[in-house]
């Protein structure tokens, strides 16, 4: 009989459900820090944080998945993940109510995503995950920030990159 791979996730809350992604999307998590916010943002994107001299941009999973403002106290961490856009890497931070642990799960505990509703929020799930400690939601996070990555890096390009270019005259 052939064994299934065991993936390895961290394990978070948002609000009262608890989610996972792979954990070789993760940097590393930080305990919350001040975010600098960005005029012009959209209300997920949060601001940006310095990480060792690096803007790094920072979003509200809560928001952007329809929920209400994470409540910054005294659990509240960055997850900060390295997402795949077309080829390019964007370092991103993320907010969590609060971070678990990471957990091991055989990849035949993952179940498909439901099949129900609008589908959007399915091309974010890559599955629901079982263990001891009921179910958990499995993250697609590439897929969750798709849209946003160009337009986060853009973004905070344009607020921490002044633009040097000379002026144009126009006739």
């Amino acid at each position: 009989m052939e064994q299934s791979a065991n993936c390895q996730y961290l394990s978070f809350s948002l609000d009262t459900e608890k989610y996972a992604v792979s954990i070789e999307k993760v940097h590393e998590v930080l305990e919350y820090i001040h975010i600098t916010p960005l005029p012009g943002m959209d209300a997920f994107m949060k601001g940006i944080v310095n990480i060792r001299g690096v803007g790094v941009p920072v979003i509200d999973l809560r928001i952007r998945f329809g929920m209400s403002e994470t409540p910054i106290g005294k659990d509240t961490a960055i997850i900060v993940m390295e997402l795949e856009n077309d080829g390019a890497t964007t370092v991103v931070g993320a907010l969590a109510d609060t971070v678990h642990e990471v957990v091991e799960l055989p990849e035949s505990s993952i179940e498909p995503p439901p099949r129900f509703g609008s589908g959007l929020a399915v091309d974010y799930i890559r599955g629901v995950g079982k263990n001891d400690d009921g179910f958990m939601i499995v993250l697609d996070i590439d897929r969750v920030m798709e849209a946003e990555t160009d337009l986060i890096s853009t973004k905070v390009k344009e607020a921490v990159i002044p633009d040097t270019s000379p002026a144009k005259e126009f006739a």
